[in-house]
């Protein structure tokens, strides 16, 4: 089914839209242009994210060989610490995006949120290449602090351009989450031939590289943001109660004291002390939006229950998705047969790997808008916690390739995989992930009670987080005090395959239930 409301059901909660002087209902977007039939501010968004997501990208997929080769000359002992620190840095990325969302929603608004989050993300993203160990730990906390104040408040905005029952909303982040994925496309390519070619040495010597180039992109969102966002005609300005000036000035503050809290969190705590952490916060946010929604009516209340189920199950997909940047890392680069055309040939660099999912993403994603609409017409179109399901099971399935060929495409003298199954691996989980992201971004605009929408994304991003700080610690115990074998690994992806299984079979049964508690959201 499309997302329009039944007539005798009650229309879903829209995100709360500020424009000053307007008469208009506060639910109702400004009139806006289209392009290829969606508000032409959707476009904008979407370059602002792209050029976030190459900075993002563009570090991404180096961090963990970074750690090792920098820090622990190489060895390969350094592997579990890289991983579990790796996840740590993605937990923290998205739970300070709960932070993020009340900032803008109660104190600067979502633009200021945004402009003030690329300034100090760029900042980060240059101060990661310093060679010493702590101020590396120091740039990731400042690009940690910057990236939760820009990242929830774009998605949040897109929700925003579209009016109550609007069936282009989940079609449009569908095309939003297909967009800015052409940033993580081509920063691994990119970053990973400016390594390798501009300085006419292997890529795994110059990753600080690697890391200029991510600040560079960086300030490139930084001004797209800056110069497009008049189009947004007052969507996402500063709460109409709050002194703009005096408010900026506590934010900014506010930031300089976050970043130190992040580098211990980073530094001192660690993967296992963060969980505990990260579980403490979500139980405080599930008892804010509960609260929130028996302030509305029963409808209300229902509606926040079925998100926070849906948050939960959002903990196990990325838990096992997030192996990308770590286990599956160091796969690829000691494990898998990268010798495209035999000795001497093309060796396919570890770091193009991360630019497999994205690819995927936009060759698949207008195949999954079309079946959506399809399905739609004709009635029979998934709800979004059966499309929850569905994702679940394609993740699993990325990992039973990686099973097969662990168990049984062994080369007996080289001890490696062919390159073929990482690759499906990567498709299958990307396939997964399109039924599951954006449809949770969307589904957080329509479920969360009117004046927590940016709390709610905050949630959905902190559920992220947590998944991610157990894919840090999951890849940790697969690599072990030793580093990755090929019998550590088949006994780790082994648990995910049968975890995930597991749970999307048990989301899918109790579908029924969920929708019910939608009150009509589709």
């Amino acid at each position: 089914m499309s997302p329009q409301v039944p007539s005798n059901s009650p229309a879903p909660e829209a995100a709360e839209v500020s424009i000053p002087g307007a008469a208009q209902d506060a639910r109702q977007p400004p009139s806006f242009d289209t392009v290829l039939g969606h508000p032409k501010p959707l476009w904008m968004l979407f370059m602002s994210e792209f050029w976030e997501r190459f900075a993002f990208y563009g570090m991404r997929w180096a961090l963990t060989l970074y750690i090792v080769a920098q820090f622990f000359a190489g060895d390969a002992s350094g592997e579990g610490y890289a991983g579990r620190t790796y996840g740590a840095f993605l937990a923290l990325v998205y739970a300070t995006a709960i932070f993020g969302g009340y900032v803008a929603d109660r104190v600067i608004g979502y633009q200021r949120s945004i402009l003030v989050g690329a300034v100090v993300m760029a900042a980060g993203l240059f101060m990661i290449t310093l060679p010493s160990q702590p101020l590396f730990l120091l740039g990731l906390a400042v690009v940690i602090v910057g990236n939760g104040l820009f990242k929830p408040n774009i998605s949040s905005m897109v929700g925003q351009l579209y009016a109550e029952g609007d069936d282009r909303r989940d079609r449009g982040f569908t095309l939003f989450y297909m967009g800015i994925n052409g940033g993580a496309l081509i920063a691994p390519i990119l970053t990973g031939w400016l390594a390798s070619q501009v300085f006419g040495t292997p890529m795994e010597q110059n990753f600080r590289s690697v890391f200029v180039a991510a600040g560079v992109g960086m300030l490139i969102s930084l001004v797209w943001f800056w110069f497009g966002r008049r189009q947004l005609k007052g969507i996402g300005e500063p709460p109409p109660d709050r002194a703009p000036g005096k408010s900026l000035l506590a934010v900014i503050v506010g930031t300089v004291v976050a970043i130190p809290i992040v580098y211990v969190l980073m530094a001192q705590v660690g993967a296992i002390g963060l969980a505990w952490l990260l579980g403490v916060l979500f139980v405080g946010v599930v008892v804010v939006l509960v609260g929130g929604g028996m302030k509305t009516d029963r409808v209300g209340l229902h509606r926040v229950l079925a998100m926070l189920i849906l948050f939960l199950f959002n903990v196990l997909f990325w838990m096992f998705f997030e192996q990308a940047g770590s286990s599956f890392n160091f796969l690829a680069q000691n494990i898998v047969d990268r010798d495209l055309f035999g000795p001497g040939g093309f060796v396919f660099p570890t770091g193009w790997f991360q630019s497999v999912n994205p690819v995927a993403i936009v060759v698949l994603a207008p195949i999954v808008t079309l079946v959506w609409a399809f399905t739609s017409k004709r009635g029979i179109e998934p709800s979004i916690p059966r499309k929850f399901g569905i994702g679940l099971l394609g993740n699993a399935l990325g990992f039973s390739v990686l099973m097969y060929a662990l168990s049984s495409l062994v080369d007996p003298q080289a001890g490696t995989i062919p390159f073929w199954p990482l690759v499906l691996c990567y498709v299958l989980q990307t396939a997964g992930e399109l039924c599951l992201s954006p449809i949770g971004l969307s589904m957080v605009t329509k479920l969360a009670p009117l004046r927590m929408v940016g709390m709610a994304m905050g949630g959905w991003f902190l559920s992220i987080a947590i998944g991610n700080n157990l894919s840090g610690i999951l890849a940790g115990s697969i690599s072990g005090e030793t580093g990755m074998t090929v019998e550590s690994a088949l006994a780790g992806f082994t648990f995910s395959f049968w975890l995930l299984v597991g749970a999307g079979v048990v989301l899918l049964l109790i579908a029924p239930l969920v929708n019910r508690l939608m009150h009509g959201v589709k």
